[in-house]
C-alpha cells in the first residue's frame, strides 16, 4: 500500500490525475505456511491484480519489481520503472549488530532460496529457517525470539520508516542483490496506449536499464523469481554497466549445501538501450550457465 500511495501522489502532482486506491491481498499475501518456491514462485502477488486490470476495475497495477515474473502474460505490458530505492539486503537483530557476530548455529529467518544461499556461502554454520508474512510480521517473529536475525530488504524498510530497526546493510560485494530489488514497475494493459505514453514520463531511464539486465538473466536462467540467484548492476559510469550474478545450490533439506562456492559471473558492456541491457544479460546468464548453474524448480504444491 505505501507503494501504491507513493505511485498516486507521483500521479496527481506530476501528470495532474485523480487517483484512486484498489487495496487487494493477493494469493502470495494469504499462503504464508509454505516457500514461495514450493508454491509457484512470486509471481502469485501479481496474478490477482492483473485480474483487475484485465476486466477494467483497475487501469495500472504497482508492484515491487523483484516479485514481477520475467515474462508479463500476454495483453500485459511494463508502462515503465521508477528510479530505485536502496537495492542492499539488511540484517534485523535485536542483539547482534552484524552477522559476523552472531553465534554459531544461530538462527536466521528468510524464505529467499537467493539469500539462503549467500547467508550459507558467509556462514556455513547458520541456521536458516522460513520466514514469511508482511513486514510487520516478520518483525514480530523476531521479537518473539523465533529467530535471532532476520534478513529482509533494505528498501521496504526504509520506505515504511523502519531504518532504524536496520542493523548493517549488506555490501554488494558480500550479499548480492535480487534482480530489480527495491525498484518499482507499473504494470497496465498492453492496449492502454494512453496509459503507456503518460507512464513513460515518470520512468527512470537509468534504473530501468540496469533492472532489464538484471531480469534478463533471470529470464535466461529459467524465468522464475524464487531461482537461487542474484543479479545486481553496479553503479554506471560512462555510458557502461557491470552486471553481476551468483548462483547457489539450495540443498535438498532446504538448508543449502554448507560452505558450497557459488558460480558467479561479471561482465561490463555499454548499455545505451534496452537490446544492449537484454545482451549484456545474455552474457552473463551465459557464464553462469558454463559455471554449472542449473535451475531444477520444485514442483507447486497444492
Amino acid at each position: 500500500m505505501w507503494q501504491a500511495e507513493h505511485v498516486k501522489a507521483l500521479l496527481e502532482t506530476r501528470l495532474g490525475w485523480q487517483v484512486a486506491l484498489l487495496g487487494m491481498t493477493t494469493l502470495g499475501d494469504q499462503i504464508l505456511d509454505r516457500s514461495l518456491s514450493k508454491v509457484g514462485g512470486k509471481g502469485l502477488f501479481v496474478k490477482e491484480l492483473e485480474t483487475a486490470l484485465l476486466d477494467g476495475r483497475a487501469d495500472l497495477a504497482v508492484h515491487s519489481l523483484k516479485d514481477v515474473p520475467m515474462d508479463l502474460p500476454a495483453g500485459f505490458a511494463l508502462a515503465c520503472v521508477l528510479e530505485r530505492e536502496d537495492p542492499r539486503d539488511a540484517l534485523v537483530s535485536n542483539h547482534f549488530s552484524s552477522l559476523d557476530e552472531l553465534p554459531p548455529g544461530a538462527v536466521v529467518g528468510t524464505s529467499s532460496l537467493r539469500r539462503l544461499v549467500l547467508l550459507k556461502a558467509l556462514r556455513p554454520d547458520l541456521k536458516i529457517e522460513p520466514l514469511r508474512g508482511n513486514l510487520d510480521t516478520r518483525l514480530r517473529k523476531l521479537d518473539e525470539g523465533q529467530y535471532q536475525a532476520i534478513v529482509l530488504a533494505a528498501a521496504g524498510l526504509k520506505r515504511l520508516g523502519l531504518a532504524p530497526r536496520i542493523r548493517c546493510a549488506f555490501e554488494p560485494a558480500q550479499m548480492l542483490p535480487a534482480a530489480g530489488q527495491g525498484a518499482l514497475g507499473i504494470e497496465v494493459r498492453a492496449d492502454r496506449r494512453d496509459l503507456l505514453d503518460a507512464l513513460a514520463t515518470l520512468a527512470h531511464q537509468p534504473t530501468w536499464l540496469a533492472v532489464t539486465a538484471e531480469r534478463t538473466v533471470s529470464r535466461a536462467m529459467g524465468g522464475s523469481c524464487s531461482m537461487p540467484l542474484a543479479a545486481f548492476i553496479r553503479e554506471p559510469q560512462g555510458g557502461e554497466m557491470t552486471l553481476e550474478a551468483a548462483w547457489g545450490e539450495p540443498g535438498a533439506d532446504g538448508q543449502g549445501v554448507a560452505g558450497q562456492p557459488l558460480v558467479r559471473a561479471e561482465h561490463r558492456a555499454p548499455v545505451r538501450s534496452f537490446a544492449d541491457a537484454e545482451a549484456l544479460g545474455e552474457r552473463v546468464a551465459a557464464s553462469l550457465r558454463a559455471g554449472g548453474a542449473v535451475w531444477a524448480a520444485p514442483a507447486p504444491q497444492p
